[in-house]
């Protein structure tokens, strides 16, 4: 019995778990707010942007960040999520009346949908490194909106007319998908295989040299980013109606990447922040910038992103960054406790 507690307790370390809880608890309060009215259609509309962002952001993560590939065609796995998702949940309201159902398995078609044909480019892509394979992985976002661009059973140029969800409870359905994708990435990463994948992103040849499949997890991981991916586009979908392919260019692809970087390269909690932070400053502008003004708004958008790169690199302000910095608060708590432990064993040997 005292080892499976030891085992349950080294599962669930606060430190692995701390960022799920604290989503579900925002949750928690944004549902209480919510039912009180307190939160407009425009702020739960953020939320659900928020959400999907998240998961784009963590989940390409995975390949850039843990797997150490460089890939542009995010937003094809989101638009094939986006389209057949949708397209998908509207046959299935025709024999189901639960919304939630159809919704949640729309989810999963759409995410599998995306995670078949990220095994069917990342099968020869792989192969490639480095700038080639970023170049390949665009090239299969552009033909991907453009496909479903010249389908006329999606609406073809003037996109496709989707119902869209409850706002009130898209959110809610969107963060509780944003725990779960975390719940089951982090389990991943903390895995042997998830060893096996930062061993490869670390030195490829030391790793294949040490009986890791590097072709196996190199797939396996494209095809879950993409599967994750494809749930980001169903939430996208019900969000908002008519589906534009214009939205799935490469520039939201290099938007999630940038996501990523700001974030850190391996970091989910990082991902999360980023994530929240430029979809607020993407919905601020767009509200405030507005008009004649709307021109000036990715020139602003620009500078407040090389602002916070130098935020994070500049080595003058590194000192900032550990006083005020969580990680700098979370040394200055560890040394209060500590220091307080070591006078009370004082006081006790006194």
């Amino acid at each position: 019995m005292s080892r499976f507690i030891a085992n349950v307790r080294k599962v669930f370390k606060f430190k692995y778990i701390v960022n799920w809880l604290l989503i579900a608890a925002a949750l928690v309060v944004l549902i209480l707010l919510s039912n009180a009215g307190a939160l407009d259609r425009s702020t739960t509309g953020l939320l659900s942007k928020i959400a999907y962002s998240i998961i784009l952001a963590t989940s390409l993560n995975l390949v850039v960040g843990f797997l150490g590939e460089l890939s542009l065609g995010h937003a094809g796995f989101a638009c094939l999520g986006a389209y057949i998702g949708t397209f998908a949940a509207g046959l299935l309201r025709e024999s189901i009346d639960n919304k939630l159902v159809v919704f949640i398995l729309a989810m999963f078609i759409g995410g599998a949908v995306a995670a078949v044909f990220g095994f069917i480019i990342g099968l020869p892509a792989l192969r490639l490194k480095g700038d080639y394979l970023a170049i390949v992985t665009l090239a299969f976002g552009e033909i991907v909106r453009n496909i479903f661009k010249n389908l006329p059973m999606f609406g073809g140029a003037m996109g496709y007319a989707s119902k869209t969800y409850n706002q009130k409870e898209l959110f809610i359905i969107a963060f509780v998908a944003v725990i779960l994708v975390l719940i089951l990435m982090q389990n991943l990463i903390r895995s042997k295989h998830g060893r096996a994948i930062t061993a490869i992103r670390d030195n490829e040849i030391a790793a294949r040299a040490m009986g890791v499949n590097v072709t196996f997890y190199k797939l396996f991981v494209f095809v879950i980013a993409a599967f994750f991916a494809g749930i980001a586009g169903v939430i996208y979908g019900h969000f908002t109606t008519p589906i534009l392919y214009t939205k799935f260019d490469y520039n939201f692809s290099i938007e999630i990447l940038v996501m990523v970087v700001l974030g850190g390269m391996g970091s989910i909690n990082g991902s999360i922040i980023s994530a929240t932070l430029i979809t607020i400053i993407n919905f601020e502008l767009q509200a405030r910038l507005s008009g004649d003004l709307a021109a000036v708004r990715t020139l602003v958008y620009a500078i407040i992103l090389i602002l916070i790169v130098i935020f994070n690199n500049a080595p003058a302000l590194k000192p900032i960054k550990e006083r005020f910095g969580l990680s700098g608060i979370k040394e200055k708590l560890l040394a209060k406790k500590a220091n307080g432990a070591t006078a009370k064993e004082g006081r006790n040997n006194g």
